[in-house]
């Protein structure tokens, strides 16, 4: 049901798309003459990589900086992909990847391949499935950008305030997934477009129906300012973006678990 779902939306989606697309591409050859597209290399089910399709919003080779997250001072964003970034243009032509069956509409954001090595144990659970183009957080952090902005370093400020909870409403996606579950994010992200406050009300109520932590439907409901935290399974705010600061992190995280479960046995004894 999902993937048939998946096809007959991403498949007249670009049709009914096309005419608004179509002249934006070619605004964004025009400003450089370079591709209207930004092929992006991404990390789907099960760790394959595939090339999502993105309208083309930063200078050419902008990738190559290193930067993976994105903030709404960033220099790198064009005049035209302002615009496209405003109204989310660049997420519409990765209908193409669903129609391919790369991404499915709703599910997990796929990320970058640096950022999915530094997943914990616990995160990896967000590969168990295909990602897709919207879930919980595509609508609680649509301002993603500007709560990184005028960041001296939005690779590390998105790993503390916007991976934790991230991840956390993508795996509470992956464990209640359901067709009912798709179709009313689908409809939160359109009512998104027109008033976000109604969307993250809409967004709560699924959250409570599904039982979901009391912290998660806090955050969610994005009244307070973001604190730095630790990421779904581990015990400590990420600091560093490098992987032996992260392999160090798991492996204090399982000798915590081991300690625990000893002192368990021992009691049990």
């Amino acid at each position: 049901m999902k993937r048939i779902f998946d096809i007959i939306c991403s498949f007249f989606g670009l049709l009914a798309l096309s005419p608004l697309l179509i002249p934006v591409m070619i605004l964004v050859w025009v400003q450089d003459f370079h591709s209207p597209f930004y092929v992006a290399p991404r990390v789907g089910k099960d760790g394959r990589i595939f090339r999502m399709v993105k309208l083309r919003s930063m200078v050419a080779g902008a990738d190559k900086t290193g930067v993976d997250s994105t903030s709404a001072d960033d220099s790198r964003i064009t005049s035209v992909g302002r615009f496209i970034r405003k109204f989310k243009l660049d997420e519409f032509t990765q209908l193409w990847n669903v129609l391919k069956g790369d991404m499915s509409l709703v599910g997990p954001r796929p990320n970058v391949k640096r950022e999915t090595d530094l997943y914990t144990d616990a995160e990896k659970g967000l590969l168990d499935i295909k990602p897709g183009i919207t879930d919980f957080s595509s609508i609680v952090f649509s301002d993603e950008n500007d709560i990184l902005k005028d960041s001296e370093d939005p690779d590390i400020d998105y790993n503390q305030l916007i991976r934790p909870w991230k991840s956390r409403l993508g795996l509470l996606y992956v464990r209640h997934q359901s067709f009912l579950l798709d179709c009313a994010l689908v409809l939160l992200t359109v009512i998104a477009i027109v008033s976000r406050g109604k969307a993250l009300w809409g967004v709560n109520r699924l959250l409570m129906l599904l039982d979901a932590p009391a912290d998660v439907i806090r955050v969610s409901k994005r009244e307070n300012v973001l604190v730095p935290c630790p990421p779904p399974g581990a015990d400590s705010v990420v600091t560093s973006r490098s992987a032996d600061y992260i392999h160090r992190l798991r492996r204090l995280t399982q000798i915590k678990e081991q300690t625990i479960s000893t002192d368990y046995a021992d009691y049990t004894d």
